[in-house]
């Protein structure tokens, strides 16, 4: 299943975290697109048979926490092997922000807008492809740039 040798690679990690919240960003920029292609569908179908079926499919409710778990253990093995003590509480912050943004509108105990959400997602994109590049003093996990 979750091999704790591959994500605990330094490389693999940040790569996974980026990767996750990559497809978490795309999830929140397509979910607004789902709902209006399904509520014209539904429109349709109820017009035609007299019903609606205006529900979201469960399994794309389900991404957004499936790639906050996968997320978690991005950050926790990126923060574990990180050479830097700031990037390991940023990781942190900024995942645990995302974590009670999902969760807020999964229960929705505090109104917030839908956009805040991109602030925690993009900022684990950014701190994951910072801490692959720059926080790593062994030689195995460092990324090569071209000039």
């Amino acid at each position: 299943m979750f091999s704790t040798e591959l994500a605990g690679n330094k490389r693999t990690s940040d790569l996974l975290g980026a990767m996750a919240s990559g497809l978490c960003l795309i999830h929140c920029l397509a979910t607004p697109f789902l709902f209006m292609v399904q509520a014209e569908v539904a429109h349709h179908h109820a017009h035609e048979h007299g019903h609606a079926h205006g529900d979201i499919p469960l399994w794309w409710g389900l991404i957004d926490s499936v790639l906050l778990v996968v997320s978690f253990f991005a950050v926790f093995w990126a923060a574990r092997n990180s050479t830097k003590n700031w990037m390991k509480y940023a990781l942190y912050a900024t995942w645990i922000a995302l974590a009670f943004i999902i969760l807020n509108e999964k229960i929705g105990f505090v109104h917030l807008p839908e956009e805040i959400i991109y602030i925690p997602t993009i900022g684990l994109i950014g701190l994951h492809l910072y801490n692959r590049k720059y926080c790593c003093e062994d030689e195995s996990c460092k990324v090569e740039v071209e000039s």
